[in-house]
C-alpha cells in the first residue's frame, strides 16, 4: 500500500500544481479585467492596460515558473548527489566486504534469528569445505559441522543464547567435522546483532582455526612432561646458572634435593644459599679456573670437587657443563653428579696401590717414591734427612712357634706402635717381611740416633700380642743413614741404612747402628 502511495505522489503533486496555476490564472484574468474596466473606461487606454496586464501576467508566471524550476532542479541535484553518495557507500561497503570480510583470515558468518546462515565468508568455505551457496538461508550446516547429536545440541544451544542476547562468547572452542571428514578445533567469539531501532536481527560469529596451535601446545606440554620426567630421574642435578661469583642458579632440577639436601627454590636466585657457598675448602677458585679455561677454548668443562650438604655431610661431585649465550649474557648449563662412592673406591684402590695390606703402612714402591721426593726437597733447601731401617729380631722363631697368624698379629701391632711414636711429618712404611723404613725429614744424625734409640727401647719394653690373648717379647735392630752425610740419593741412603742394620744384627741385635760417613767407610 505504501508503495502504491509513493508511486501516485508525483502525479498528485503535478495535478495540484496545474490546478493552482489554472485557478490563479482564471482569478487574475477575471478580476484584473473587471478592475481594468472600472478604472479605465476609455477603450484605447483599456486596450493598452490589457496589453500591459498580459505582459505582467506572463512575467509573473515566468518568475513563478522559474522559482519552481529552480527549486525542483535544486532538489533533483540534491537527490542525485544523495544517490551518488549512496552508490559510493554501497561500493565502499562492497569493497569492505570484499577486502575485510571475504578476505579475512578468520571465519565470519552471520545468523538470522532462526539460526540460518545469511553471511558465509571465503575463510569459512576454506575451513569447512562447504560453499556459500550450500549454506546460505539454511540451517543444515549444523548437522554437517556437528554430526554427533549431543555435540550439535550443545553448540546450537550456545548459539541460541547469543541470538536471545543472553551474553557473548569469548574464546569458546568447539570441534567441527569438515566436508572431507577431518576434525578441526575452532575458537569462537560471538555476539548478537541489532538494527538501528534496537531490534534483534541475528548474531555474528567470528571463528579462528586453532587446531594446529592446540596440537603444538599439546606437543610442547608432552615434551615438557618428558623433559620433567627426564630431569626428575637424572642421577644428579641438572642446572642453569649465571656466570658470576655466586654461581647464581636460574634453574635446578628436583635432583637438587637428593644431591644437596636443599629444595630447588632455596638455591634458585640464591633465595636461601648460593651454590658457591656449598663448595668446600675454598674450591671455588679451582672451579672458576676450569670454567674460564673452557670458555676461552669454547669447549665443555669437567670438574671434581667437594660440597657441603645442608645436613653438614661432605660429598664429592662431578660437574659437566658448557657456557652458552642467553640474550647477550653467558650462562652455564650442565649436570652435577654425586661421585662420593666412586671417590671412596678410588681412595680404596689408591690405598691398595700404595699401602701394605697387612699393616696399612706405605708399601715399598710408595716409600721409594716418597724417599725420592724427600731427597729432592732436602737438596733444594739444603736440609738434613734421616732414614731408619728396622728389622725384627728372631721373628722367624715367632712364626715357627706360634704360627703365621700370630706373626701377622705381631707385625700389625708393632707397626701401629711405631707409627704412633713418630712425628706427623715422618713417614713409615713396610719394605717387605719384617723390614720397616722410617723417613725423618729435617732431622740430623744426633736427632735420628735419639729417635732410633727411643723406638728400640719402646719395642723392647712393650710385649707384642699374638692375637689369642698372649704376648711375646720383641726387639728390633735399626740402621741409620743421613743425607748428605751418608749419600745424596735414595739408593745410597737405603743401602747404607740397610748395611748399618745388618751390622746391628751381627753385633748382637737389639741395638742401633749409625752408618759410617762416606770417607770413614772407605778408610782401611
Amino acid at each position: 500500500m505504501d508503495t502504491l502511495k509513493g508511486r501516485h505522489t508525483p502525479l498528485r503533486r503535478s495535478l495540484w500544481a496545474v490546478g493552482v496555476y489554472l485557478l490563479a490564472g482564471g482569478l487574475w484574468i477575471t478580476f484584473s479585467d473587471y478592475l481594468a474596466g472600472q478604472w479605465f473606461p476609455d477603450p484605447e487606454t483599456l486596450n493598452r492596460v490589457q496589453t500591459y496586464k498580459g505582459i505582467l501576467f506572463v512575467l509573473v508566471t515566468a518568475l513563478v515558473l522559474f522559482l519552481a524550476l529552480m527549486r525542483q532542479f535544486s532538489s533533483d541535484r540534491t537527490i542525485l548527489s544523495l544517490h551518488h553518495h549512496q552508490r559510493e557507500e554501497i561500493r565502499e561497503l562492497n569493497q569492505f566486504r570484499e577486502s575485510v570480510i571475504e578476505r579475512a583470515n578468520v571465519w565470519i558468518n552471520v545468523l538470522d534469528p532462526s539460526g540460518r546462515i545469511v553471511l558465509w565468508n571465503t575463510t569459512a568455505e576454506e575451513i569447512t569445505g562447504y560453499r556459500r551457496e550450500e549454506v546460505l538461508d539454511s540451517d543444515r550446516i549444523w548437522q554437517w559441522l556437528y554430526p554427533d547429536a549431543d555435540d550439535r545440541a550443545r553448540n546450537r544451544a550456545r548459539a541460541e543464547e547469543i541470538l536471545r542476547d543472553e551474553g557473548e562468547l569469548v574464546g569458546y572452542e568447539s570441534c567441527i567435522t569438515t566436508r572431507d571428514g577431518r576434525q578441526r578445533r575452532i575458537s569462537w567469539n560471538a555476539r548478537s546483532l541489532r538494527n538501528e531501532n534496537g531490534e534483534k536481527v541475528g548474531a555474528i560469529a567470528i571463528g579462528q582455526d586453532v587446531t594446529d596451535l592446540r596440537e603444538a601446545e599439546m606437543t610442547i606440554r608432552q615434551r615438557e612432561r618428558q623433559l620433567s620426567t627426564l630431569m626428575d630421574n637424572l642421577p644428579g642435578m641438572a642446572y642453569r646458572c649465571r656466570y658470576d661469583d655466586h654461581w647464581t642458579m636460574l634453574f635446578v632440577s628436583s635432583g637438587c634435593r637428593e644431591l644437596t639436601g636443599y629444595e630447588p627454590d632455596e638455591l634458585v636466585n640464591n633465595h636461601r644459599v648460593s651454590y658457591a657457598e656449598l663448595i668446600a675448602d675454598g674450591g671455588n677458585g679451582g672451579v672458576l679456573r676450569a670454567v674460564e679455561s673452557a670458555i676461552g677454548n669454547a669447549e665443555s668443562f669437567s670438574i671434581e670437587y667437594a660440597i657441603d650438604r645442608k645436613d653438614g655431610r661432605r660429598i664429592w661431585v662431578w660437574e659437566r657443563g658448557r657456557a652458552v649465550e642467553d640474550n647477550g649474557d653467558l650462562v652455564l648449563e650442565g649436570i652435577i653428579l654425586d661421585i662420593s662412592d666412586r671417590k671412596k673406591l678410588e681412595n680404596e684402590l689408591s690405598e691398595l696401590a700404595t699401602r701394605d695390606p697387612l699393616t696399612g703402612l706405605f708399601n715399598r714402591r710408595e716409600m721409594t717414591r716418597l724417599l725420592d721426593e724427600e731427597v729432592a726437597r732436602a737438596k733444594r733447601y739444603g736440609r738434613a734427612l734421616s732414614l731408619l731401617w728396622i728389622d725384627f729380631d728372631h721373628f722367624k722363631e715367632i712364626n715357627d712357634e706360634y704360627g703365621h697368624a700370630a706373626g701377622d698379629s705381631v707385625l700389625k701391632a708393632t707397626s701401629a706402635l711405631l707409627a704412633d711414636s713418630v712425628r706427623s711429618v715422618d713417614v713409615i712404611g713396610r719394605f717387605g717381611g719384617e723390614e720397616f723404613v722410617i723417613l725423618l725429614p729435617e732431622m740430623d744424625r744426633a736427632e735420628a740416633w735419639e729417635t732410633a734409640e727411643r723406638l728400640r727401647t719402646l719395642i723392647r719394653e712393650t710385649p707384642q700380642p699374638l692375637g689369642d690373648g698372649r704376648t711375646v717379647p720383641l726387639t728390633i735392630s735399626i740402621g741409620v743413614s743421613v743425607f748428605p752425610d751418608h749419600g745424596t740419593d735414595s739408593h745410597t741412603l737405603c743401602a747404607e741404612a740397610d748395611r748399618a742394620m745388618y751390622q746391628a744384627k751381627s753385633s748382637g741385635r737389639n741395638r742401633v747402628v749409625l752408618a759410617p760417613l762416606v770417607q770413614e767407610a772407605h778408610n782401611p
